[in-house]
């Protein structure tokens, strides 16, 4: 259900509630994922309680955080949970692949060649995130679990642009509530769609202002959403821990907050 409208202003902003799993279960309306929430008007704050989102999870950086903070008032009915996963911030990676000034200068010819070698394909970025974040990911799903029991039950998370760090979530989080990997990936590959345009336009401004060279790597790490960068992330998971509940309890989640979990996400 895109909620973009209900919570101007935003541009990737949906949510997961009644999407049936392979069971034939719809999932409740509990789950919502967006981009940054730093350009929210009054109306959208309206928006967020009338969906019945009690948290918002920012999985941005500190420095994300700081340089576009969520438009959320401090003594709001809302609770704002900052959950940094390291990885996903376009400028900050493009930063540091520039040489060791960090500012934009002329590159060379083999410079330009070397920083297009290190760029990561979509595909390897989310494996690293995965690897080094199933804490963050299970506290998420430990922050649904707590959501579940008061009176607005609704969590959203997002990051800047709603697409790798929030996509992983999503994708965990509908993998445990038994909904298929045809419908994950699905509502994966939605977000490049509602990004084009402006908003990837200013994406990939946010990169080329530290002066490395747009290559076609760059552009998909960017603003593009592949089902074959989501289906490879799925597969390490199913790989290495199982499923997604496997995944998360990898990162501390306990059996009982697993069953809570899944009783919470289904409707």
């Amino acid at each position: 259900m895109q909620i973009t409208d209900t919570i101007p202003v935003t541009h990737n902003a949906r949510g997961l509630g009644g999407m049936t799993t392979t069971a034939g279960d719809k999932i409740a309306p509990v789950l919502f994922r967006a981009d940054a929430l730093a350009g929210l008007t009054a109306d959208g704050v309206r928006g967020l309680t009338d969906l019945g989102i009690g948290c918002v999870v920012d999985l941005r950086t500190d420095g994300e955080r700081a340089r576009a903070a969520d438009a959320l008032p401090e003594d709001g009915p809302i609770r704002v949970v900052a959950l940094p996963i390291l990885g996903g911030a376009m400028d900050e990676m493009a930063r540091n692949l520039m040489p060791a000034s960090g500012e934009p200068v002329a590159l060379s010819a083999e410079q330009k060649e070397k920083i297009a070698a290190s760029i990561p394909t979509l595909e390897e970025l989310y494996i690293a995130i995965l690897q080094s974040s199933a804490a963050q990911f299970a506290t998420l799903a430990r922050l649904v679990v707590e959501a579940a029991d008061t009176a607005a039950p609704g969590v959203l998370f997002h990051c800047t642009a709603g697409k790798d760090r929030t996509g992983l979530a999503a994708a965990l989080l509908l993998e445990v509530a038994g909904v298929s990997r045809a419908d994950i990936v699905a509502d994966y590959v939605q977000t490049e769609t509602n990004l084009a345009g402006p908003f990837a336009q200013s994406l990939l401004g946010l990169v080329s202002a530290v002066g490395i060279p747009l290559t076609p790597r760059l552009e998909t790490l960017a603003t593009r959403s592949p089902a074959g960068a989501i289906t490879a992330a799925l597969d390490w998971v199913s790989t290495i821990h199982g499923d997604a509940l496997g995944y998360l309890r990898s990162g501390g989640l306990s059996e009982d907050e697993a069953a809570r979990l899944r009783a919470a996400l289904i409707a």
